[in-house]
């Protein structure tokens, strides 16, 4: 995979808005393996190499067995592996993610208010869009994974 542009350099003040967002959402309440395991779970949707391979390294970081991780994109069939808390952000993620398809239906998004206060709600729903349009410059200028940096 070869980069096509960087455009961190090529628009700097457009990815310090984005890195705005992200800041945010660290400090958000909202668990950092939480936040961690949904943006891997949209790069997985959008196969964005490069967001896969680094949010992995960063639930890696934060103590993640590597057996959770191989199950992120299975979670449904995962049983106890992942907390109901978590099962529904990943549910909550997959439907905004495809929007498209999905229209986010009234049973998701009850499903999601029943578990996340409207604060946490809306916080998820900024991290999955976030990661949302990380991917598609992910994708788009092929942003090359460290894997592969290596």
């Amino acid at each position: 995979m070869s980069n096509r542009l960087d455009y961190a350099k090529a628009a700097p003040e457009g990815y310090k808005a984005f890195g705005g967002v992200y800041v945010y959402l660290q400090n958000s309440g909202l668990s950092h393996e939480l936040i961690d395991l949904v943006y891997l779970r949209v790069s997985q949707i959008n196969g964005c190499a490069y967001c896969i391979d680094m949010h992995s390294r960063d639930l890696l970081k934060l103590g993640v067995a590597v057996e959770k991780l191989m199950l992120v994109p299975v979670w449904r069939d995962a049983g106890v592996v992942f907390s109901t808390r978590e099962r529904i952000a990943l549910s909550w993620a997959e439907t905004v993610t495809r929007v498209a398809e999905t229209g986010v239906p009234d049973t998701d998004y009850k499903a999601a208010a029943a578990e996340f206060s409207d604060k946490e709600l809306a916080d998820l729903t900024y991290a999955i869009g976030l990661m949302n349009a990380f991917n598609r410059f992910g994708v788009t200028f092929r942003s090359t994974p460290a894997a592969a940096q290596q």
